[in-house]
């Protein structure tokens, strides 16, 4: 449980943490833990203090709209310690053309909706449907061909042998634009069920190649979730309105169409990510065309834009009645014996470092002369989640809460990323958190906050702008998101917590449990 000190201190002087010792001995980087062992000059020692640890109420509410949504989540599940959770989708359609033109007599033959979810890449099941298949070209006309699917699991949260029923709806509330703010529990308005699909959790890819050579005729793009729609209503709404003002732009068409929602109907089963900016929507048509005299009906299609650039929301619903969280406490005086922990607008973890514990670690720095190594809180899953089948969590947001007496309202929380990430993201092998014991007893995870901790009790260790004390820190499932060019931080605001379909109970604040949520501390005096 009580990790090799040597070790924690050779990761550790890998990196910069500001001052080395509080009494002011600066040695390198790349050398603090050789002068903390080398020759028995040192010593190192591990130490737990008290924290008070305690759950943040969301409200069961994030924002969904689409800055915050890498990925959508669609399904539901139910289980007995945060009770039910179910997702639905919402997107805004837009035409690929304005004012398009379908040609003389147009018939819609059908429409399908492509949803897109992550799956499992490495667990193909592929299967020859048919060794005799007979596939047409413009050049060649009918080839003799094989034609192969290839079946992948999507990625789930929840029971995943369960099928789902998905329904596709028309929004009749306006959507307004992508950069508007919306909260993932507000209400839609919704009219025609446009269609239906039963999901059994596979999603598939088709390949289709020539008998002669095994030459690729046909390769399907990523595996996805075809759900065909009311073809009658795409007649009606779309077809039928050519050279009407409700196509000729983007603002009239997105009053008149005002967008789909996806929804389960059922509400147990397991939730599924998905990318909102590969969704597809394709109408496919015929129409007249007349050459030499002749009179021919080719099929044809038309493809809807329902990707980046368009509304995108994710709507979540909770029903926590006779769960355990129900009866959560929300005491951030005393902490909470249990901390439940759930993303998509469920609770996040507080961790306020208490005056106790400050003083006490003070008194240690200026009495004995010790210099602080490593600081962490570390908190163990508890035993009612510990023994489920779900999958545990493996990645967390952490930031500081602070109060800034600097500012017009020197009471207020505020919130940003801690000193920790800001200093150290960059350096090899640097993680906010580590997962330890998983695959045993008493698994556990350490949040470092070693930065944050030194700032709190050593004077020459707080950059001398920063007037700021970071007492509290708030801890969410989820990661940080990437600006574009996947090397740096979009800003503390951006995480997966929207669309993170985790949960976990952990151990809190319970004075007699010696798994209680502690600050542990590593120190060397010589």
């Amino acid at each position: 449980m009580i990790h090799t000190i040597k070790k924690t201190i050779t990761a550790i002087s890998l990196v910069v943490f500001g001052s080395a010792f509080l009494y002011n001995c600066e040695p390198d980087a790349d050398t603090l833990g050789e002068q903390l062992f080398l020759d028995g000059a040192a010593q190192g020692k591990e130490e737990a203090f008290p924290v008070i640890a305690y759950n943040i109420n969301n409200h069961d509410t994030i924002r969904t709209d689409a800055s915050k949504l890498t990925y959508g989540v669609l399904g539901a599940f139910n289980e007995g310690q945060f009770g039910m959770q179910k997702a639905s989708y919402l997107t805004q359609v837009k035409l690929s053309t304005y004012d398009p033109d379908f040609g003389t007599n147009a018939a819609v033959d059908s429409v399908v909706l492509v949803i897109k979810p992550r799956y499992a890449s490495d667990s193909v099941t592929t299967n020859t449907v048919d060794d005799n298949y007979t596939y047409t070209t413009a050049a060649d006309g009918a080839v003799n061909a094989k034609k192969v699917v290839n079946t992948y699991p999507a990625l789930k949260f929840g029971r995943a042998k369960k099928s789902l029923t998905l329904k596709v709806h028309q929004v009749e509330t306006f959507l307004k634009s992508a950069s508007d703010t919306v909260k993932s529990n507000q209400p839609y308005d919704i009219s025609n069920e446009l269609g239906s699909k039963v999901f059994n959790g596979n999603v598939s890819s088709v390949a289709i190649t020539k008998d002669d050579g095994g030459a690729a005729l046909f390769t399907s793009s990523t595996p996805g979730i075809r759900i065909p729609l009311d073809k009658d209503f795409f007649q009606t709404k779309i077809i039928a309105k050519k050279d009407q003002p409700e196509l000729q732009d983007v603002s009239n068409f997105i009053r008149y169409f005002k967008g789909l929602r996806v929804s389960v109907v059922e509400s147990d089963g397991y939730l599924f990510q998905f990318s909102p900016n590969d969704m597809e929507m394709i109408m496919y048509y015929k129409y007249d065309k007349t050459e030499n005299g002749t009179t021919t009906r080719p099929q044809t299609s038309y493809s809807f834009v329902l990707g980046s650039g368009n509304a995108h929301i994710g709507q979540y619903q909770y029903a926590r009645g006779g769960s355990a969280s129900a009866s959560a406490g929300y005491n951030n005086v005393n902490g909470d014996p249990k901390l439940f922990v759930q993303a998509m607008g469920g609770n996040s973890i507080g961790i306020k470092i208490p005056e106790t514990t400050i003083t006490k670690l003070k008194d240690k720095v200026s009495q004995e002369k010790v210099g602080i190594i490593s600081a962490k809180v570390r908190i163990y899953l508890d035993p009612t989640w510990k023994d489920t089948k779900y999958t545990k969590p493996t990645e967390f947001t952490l930031l500081r809460r602070y109060v800034d007496p600097s500012k017009s309202e020197p009471t207020k929380i505020r919130t940003n990323f801690t000193n920790d990430l800001l200093k150290l993201s960059a350096a090899p092998g640097y993680s906010i958190v580590k997962a330890y014991d998983m695959d045993k007893e008493k698994p556990y995870y350490d949040f470092i906050v070693t930065q944050s901790i030194k700032e709190m009790i050593e004077p020459e260790a707080k950059p001398s702008t920063d007037k700021t004390e970071t007492k509290y820190f708030k801890i969410d499932l989820g990661r940080f998101e990437t600006n574009s060019d996947g090397t740096s931080l979009a800003g503390y605001k951006f995480t997966s917590t929207s669309y993170n379909t985790g949960r976990a109970v952990f151990i809190g604040t319970e004075a007699t449990n010696p798994n209680r949520v502690q600050l542990m501390v590593t120190y060397g005096k010589k």
